[in-house]
């Protein structure tokens, strides 16, 4: 069983979808590594292969990112957790946190989480357990029911972040590591275009969400192979993977294969980088955006308003993400692009039309204020 964060002293932290958590414990000082990690009485640590070796590193250098902010458990040293799946991906993060540990000085423990969507997934995800156990870290399977919204891949990414938050709150882990690989990433791009998502989806994955880090994106998934390999370990190969039913298989195992062989290599590589530059003008333009709406917004009852003045006054790219940084900052609640229009034009065609409901919210024009309402479901 993972350890449980003691009551006294413990805080009501936000979920790991969206918390920000400035300000809290300490930040790990990244210096130099030692090219030989301190032995321990982890295998992984004494002998670890090369492709490991490289691995923690990554793992290293994520979780010094100043967002990331590792924090003690009572008296124990800080804990982080990683999610494992029994996949190479997940196995390979495993094995290199084991030997990043001694030079963090952080514990780290594992959760698998058994969706029950598979025969036999129960044994596959003890399996897994007793396989990360072997490289010292404690480990504890969670059972989810997945539910039917967003469709059977959204529905069990939504089951199993949950029991992320979970495991989070109940320990009182500072983090949890996802073994999210740079192919991911690419995937992650390539269906964000396909869904009409706009610019904001060539931002793919952000290393740092809240407490989700993913020290992976960088790495490609051969290499995550080659370290399962090199310890002999023997990884599920999930047959959701494979499966054409589902979109990102067939983005996997179809449309990057023909774009490599039409365009030529390196195309995933490109996808990354271009989500990384992506996301730096992103992140650089909301807080810019954020700044403005604090002299724009006031609270109103159950919500906020935002001036209309200064919304008109704004070209549609700024109007339009001011408005979804308000749905999802104070609301949790992110809008499609016809939500955004619809709402901006209370602002730019204003006929006296009523408000626009949308899950979790109400939006509405008053005077000379667009005013944010929340309603009974938030949508996130």
């Amino acid at each position: 069983m993972l350890p449980v964060a003691p009551r006294s002293g413990s805080r009501d932290r936000p979920p790991v979808s969206t918390s920000c958590r400035k300000g809290w414990g300490r930040r790990v000082a990244w210096g130099t590594v030692a090219d030989t990690f301190p032995a321990s009485d982890s295998g992984v640590q004494r002998n670890a292969p090369r492709t490991v070796h490289r691995l923690s590193r990554e793992i290293i250098r994520a979780l010094s990112n100043r967002d990331v902010v590792l924090e003690r458990v009572g008296d124990e040293v800080p804990l982080v957790l990683v999610a494992v799946s029994g996949g190479p991906d997940s196995l390979a993060l495993a094995a290199a946190a084991a030997h990043a540990a001694p030079v963090l000085g952080v514990r780290f423990a594992a959760v698998i989480v058994d969706h029950g969507l598979q025969s036999g997934s129960a044994a596959v995800a003890e399996r897994a357990a007793e396989t990360v156990r072997r490289f010292g870290l404690q480990a504890t399977v969670e059972t989810v029911a997945v539910g039917d919204d967003g469709g059977p891949e959204g529905a069990a990414r939504a089951a199993r972040y949950a029991a992320l938050d979970a495991a989070l709150r109940r320990t009182g882990a500072s983090a949890v590591l996802l073994g999210h690989t740079l192919d991911d990433q690419a995937e992650t791009v390539l269906l964000g275009l396909a869904r009409g998502s706009g610019a904001g989806s060539l931002k793919g994955m952000a290393e740092v969400t809240g407490r989700l880090v993913r020290p992976f994106l960088s790495v490609r998934r051969d290499d995550t192979h080659a370290a399962v390999a090199e310890l002999g370990l023997d990884a599920w190969d999930d047959p959701h993977n494979v499966d054409a039913s589902f979109t990102r298989a067939r983005v996997r195992h179809r449309v990057l294969p023909v774009l490599e062989d039409e365009l030529g290599p390196g195309i995933a590589e490109a996808l990354a980088r271009t989500a990384e530059q992506a996301r730096e003008d992103s992140d650089a333009f909301d807080e810019m955006i954020e700044e403005f709406i604090e002299e724009i917004c006031e609270p109103a009852e159950a919500g906020l308003s935002v001036d209309i003045g200064a919304l008109a006054a704004n070209p549609a790219a700024i109007r339009n993400r001011i408005i979804r940084l308000v749905a999802r900052g104070e609301f949790g609640t992110s809008l499609s692009r016809a939500h955004t229009l619809a709402i901006a034009a209370l602002v730019t065609e204003w006929k006296g039309q009523g408000p626009i409901d949308i899950p979790g919210i109400r939006v509405s024009r008053n005077g000379g204020r667009l005013v944010f309402t929340a309603t009974g479901s938030l949508s996130h």
